[in-house]
Parts: structure tokens; sequence; C-alpha cells
């Protein structure tokens, strides 16, 4: 069993390669849940639902995230009323919330939520949020603490920030089936998300930190930054604004405590002395995934690195 820890479109597209290197039922994805917010009433969860989306074949290739052939009436409505749009849900989008919100009401837990929504949408793969139990991203700014979406959404993480935390995780516990995949598995990939807000709610979790160090020799994150430079969302600047290195000797420095191995991208080779100077084997391969061939290399290559052999789907 192969397990995934990430958030967004890094996570999701590595993920789509990773399927196409190992079947689906062999994977396990821990996905943050630190983004989740409720909004007109509706339980959302960004990052889930991203996952999902993805490798259901129906997210928007365009944005990365939401889904391909949306509408936007709901919305349009609202905006008549005045109310909060800022937080844009598509139409067809709306449905997923509004079942998870009906199901949470219900009783359910989030993971089993999540299990129905990415049965609904065929994948055959198990995704996990990091925790039933509220997290929420907190991060500070000049006017004070703002939740993540009003920072990436509302602000377009186009403020500075002094600060991060996580509102909750001290008292949340890993969702069931969390720990139990990151013991069994053979390997664990830490996805090219950013290391700030995607990566690190996850490992706030009690007991998360520990699963993962405690498999340290199969552990293998991929590097966020490419040149210094993240290829979508504020990795690289959250990094310098909260006084790490914004490089993949920074990103190394921040996971040689969990991982054996980090995978850097041919333009930042130049460096790999740099990252095992940091404690990390350095595994130079193409990490820009522009196809999904592309995916799947970075998947295999993460994979080996992790000593997992390289079995084709």
């Amino acid at each position: 069993m192969i397990t995934t820890i990430g958030a967004g479109v890094g996570a999701a597209r590595l993920l789509s390669g990773l399927m196409l290197a190992r079947p689906p039922e062999e994977i396990t994805a821990v996905v943050n849940t630190g983004d989740d917010l409720v909004l007109h009433g509706l339980a959302i969860s960004p990052d889930l639902d991203t996952v999902t989306y993805t490798l259901a074949g129906a997210v928007n290739a365009e944005t990365g995230w939401g889904l391909t052939g949306e509408t936007w009436r709901a919305m349009q409505a609202l905006d008549r009323y005045g109310g909060q749009t800022w937080f844009r849900l598509g139409d067809l989008d709306l449905a997923t919330h509004l079942y998870r919100t009906q199901r949470l009401s219900e009783g359910a837990t989030l993971t089993e939520v999540t299990a129905e929504i990415t049965t609904a949408w065929g994948l055959e793969l198990r995704v996990l949020p990091m925790s039933d139990d509220p997290v929420r991203t907190m991060l500070t700014v000049e006017e004070g603490e703002i939740s993540f979406q009003d920072y990436f959404v509302a602000r377009r993480h186009g403020v500075a920030v002094s600060a991060v935390r996580f509102q909750g995780a001290e008292q949340a516990r890993p969702a069931p089936g969390v720990l139990e995949a990151l013991a069994r598995a053979e390997a664990i990939l830490i996805c090219p998300s950013n290391p700030i807000v995607s990566i690190a709610p996850v490992l706030a979790v009690p007991g998360i930190t520990e699963a993962v160090t405690a498999r340290r020799e199969n552990t293998v994150a991929v590097s966020p930054l490419v040149a210094g430079t993240a290829l979508k969302g504020p990795a690289d600047r959250l990094l310098a604004e909260l006084g790490h290195e914004a490089s993949v000797v920074g990103v190394a420095r921040l996971y040689a405590p969990l991982a054996a191995a980090l995978v850097i991208d041919p333009a930042d080779a130049a460096l790999a002395g740099a990252v095992e100077a940091e404690g990390m084997r350095a595994v130079i391969v193409p990490s820009i995934m522009s196809s999904p061939e592309a995916a799947r290399r970075l998947a295999e290559a993460a994979l080996a690195a992790a000593g997992s052999p390289e079995a084709a789907g």
C-alpha cells in the first residue's frame, strides 16, 4: 500500500500519476482539512474536493479546482441580494457541499461522507481527511489573524504573513485509518503541496508526525518549489515571510526529520549537495507535472526512492 500526504493541485496531480503506476485500491491519500470552512451554512472541504474531482477526471483544467462545465447562476442570484460571493461555488459544486452538510447533520463523520462522495465519483483509492475533528489554518497578517480562505481567496494571498497556527489541532484526533495507513505503507509520499499551509496542518494533528517519523526510511517528499519558485500558490512567499529559505534547501530543512529523500527538479541540481547536507538524499527528476505521463514518471521515481517496486497498475 502507498500512502500520500498532501492537498490541493500538487497532491491531486501526483495522485493522478500514482494511479497510473499502481492499482488505485493500493493507494490511500491523507488530505489536509485545515482549509475547510462553513459558508452559507454549508460544510466545504476544498482540498478533499479538488483531489476527488481531479482523480475523477471532472476538475476544471483551467483553474485546477471546481468542476468542468460549471455554471454560476446561484452565485449570480446571491449577488443580486448582496450576499457573500467572494468564495465562489459553482452550481454543480454546490451539490457536493449540500450533500456533505446533510450527512454531517445526520451524524455521519467526515471520513464516512468522504468515502460516500469518492465512491459516487467512481474512485477506487481511499481518500481520508486528516481528522474528523475541526482544524482551521489561521494566519497572522498586518491587521490581525484571519482564516486561510480569507487569506487565499478573498485577499488572493497578496498580504504578508507573520505567523501561522492550526486552531483545534491539539484537541483533534487522526481520522480512522490514517495512522494504520501510515504504519502499513510500503512507501509514504509527501506531495508537492505547500509545506506551511497544506502539509503542516496534517502533521499538527497529534500522532501523525510521530507515525511518519517512525517510517522515515520509507518516506519521500517531493519539493513544491522549482528554482526557488512555487509552480502554483504562495509557498515560496510564505516560506520566506516565515523565516525559511525559499528553495529546495529550505524545504529539506523542514522535511529532514520526516523523510529520507527529497525529489527535486533538474533546475535545482546544483543544490543537491546542500539538500544532502541537511540529511536527505536528493533525487533529481523532472518534477513539473505537465501531463499525466510526466506525473506518472514523477510518482514512479518517488516510489523507487522509497524502496517500493514500480509496479504498473
